[in-house]
């Protein structure tokens, strides 16, 4: 055999070699060829198209600005800023806004009237999380979180630890962080709560026939009110305020999530709330506790909340969408699995409406490690839209119900 017969044999194998090298993931090598015979990065695109999904608050507040929180993020993250950060400076945008009373500065305060936080984040590539509960005087409790993420060996921090810990760090500590909206709605909720002893100064009346005389009408709802459990007559005097029109939905069980995904298939994701309105002093819901108000699983996807929180740390939600959608089921069906347990294990008579289903609502948010991605509510009532932030803008689509009609039906 002639050398030039073995030097075209040679040059058939290498042209092959490179042929396939140039046509096989960037993680793969050709006929065992060493990883420097790879294709270039150059010739590799990714799959993934960046996206930003949030509930409603993140696509209707902007705080005076240009962009909304999933604007925001999006744009930061394919600016090529790391995902998490991106979504933080995002949710900045409601924590800080007055108007949005469900989140941050001038959110609704507890019984006490008293502003108090939630925040909870998760880095999917750096498998690292941080929360925060009932932290008071920080308009901006998401940052705290990622500072207990990025500088403790701890996932949570409450109460005064919390504001502590913000302080050290230098966080601004403000003595009240609720505006004069935020203040008067709460001494409406008070008035509803309790109409013998906090009184609408503008309602106030002498009777002609008898100044001291009661009307046995609110007698008896007086005499019913004090024989009902506090925590039942906060959320009934506080619901009597939405259907009033005074405070959206949406402000009365308070939070903003927001997950996101880059073109390399990074995921994270952030809650921060104020929480129920009117709540129980030192009452946490479900926003600060992973696996519940958020999960985030870099390899399979994110889930996030907003509606009645003790639903969904019961069931804890977000953990169990994670898990759905790493058995191979779209966010969607994953979010209707979460719902779906939801309504089986809520069995109370005082959370059941007269067609024995939940009479609460509750939304969740998630995506996938593919970009797909799913907004669904336990109904179609209040709050019907989702945010949305792809590379065609920022959009509200619908969410997807389990149940029909409202939840008060």
């Amino acid at each position: 055999m002639s050398d030039s017969t073995i030097d075209r044999r040679a040059f058939v194998r290498a042209t092959a070699a490179g042929l396939a090298a140039t046509t096989l993931p960037a993680t793969a090598s050709a006929f065992g060829a060493p990883a420097s015979a790879r294709a270039p990065e150059i010739l590799i695109r990714s799959a993934v198209r960046p996206l930003v999904i949030a509930d409603a608050s993140g696509i209707q507040f902007k705080n005076g600005g240009t962009e909304c929180a999933v604007e925001r993020a999006f744009r930061l993250i394919t600016e090529g800023k790391d995902v998490l950060d991106a979504l933080i400076a995002g949710v900045n945008i409601p924590e800080l806004d007055p108007e949005e009373t469900g989140i941050g500065y001038g959110a609704l305060p507890n019984a006490d009237g008293v502003v108090q936080l939630d925040a909870s984040c998760m880095h999917g590539p750096k498998r690292r999380a941080g929360a925060v509960a009932a932290i008071e005087g920080v308009r901006t409790p998401s940052l705290v979180a990622q500072a207990v993420m990025d500088q403790t060996d701890h996932h949570l921090l409450a109460g005064k630890g919390a504001q502590e810990f913000a302080r050290a760090l230098g966080f601004t500590i403000e003595a009240d962080l609720n505006t004069e909206r935020s203040r008067r709605l709460w001494l409406e909720w008070r008035r509803r709560m309790d109409p013998d002893h906090w009184l609408d100064p503008s309602k106030r009346q002498i009777r002609e026939k008898d100044k001291h005389e009661k009307d046995p009408g609110e007698a008896e709802l007086s005499s019913a009110m004090a024989q009902r459990d506090f925590a039942r007559r906060a959320v009934d005097a506080g619901w009597s305020m939405v259907q009033d029109g005074l405070i959206p939905e949406g402000s009365f069980w308070g939070t903003i999530n927001c997950n996101g995904i880059n073109a390399k298939g990074d995921i994270c994701g952030v809650t921060t709330t104020s929480g129920l309105a009117w709540k129980i002093p030192g009452r946490v819901g479900d926003s600060p506790i992973l696996g519940a108000g958020l999960y985030v699983d870099n390899d399979v996807g994110a889930a996030g909340s907003t509606g009645r929180g003790e639903a969904n740390l019961y069931n804890l939600c977000a953990y169990l969408i994670v898990e759905s959608m790493r058995r191979g089921m779209h966010p969607k069906d994953a979010g209707m699995e979460a719902l779906k347990r939801i309504r089986t294990n809520t069995i109370e008579t005082r959370l059941l409406n007269a067609r024995g289903l939940p009479n609460f609502n509750i939304r969740f948010f998630a995506l996938d490690k593919k970009g797909q991605h799913a907004g669904v509510s336990m109904y179609s009532a209040g709050e019907k839209t989702f945010a949305l932030c792809t590379e065609k803008g920022a959009e509200s689509p619908m969410l997807e119900p389990l149940l029909p009609g409202n939840p008060t039906d």
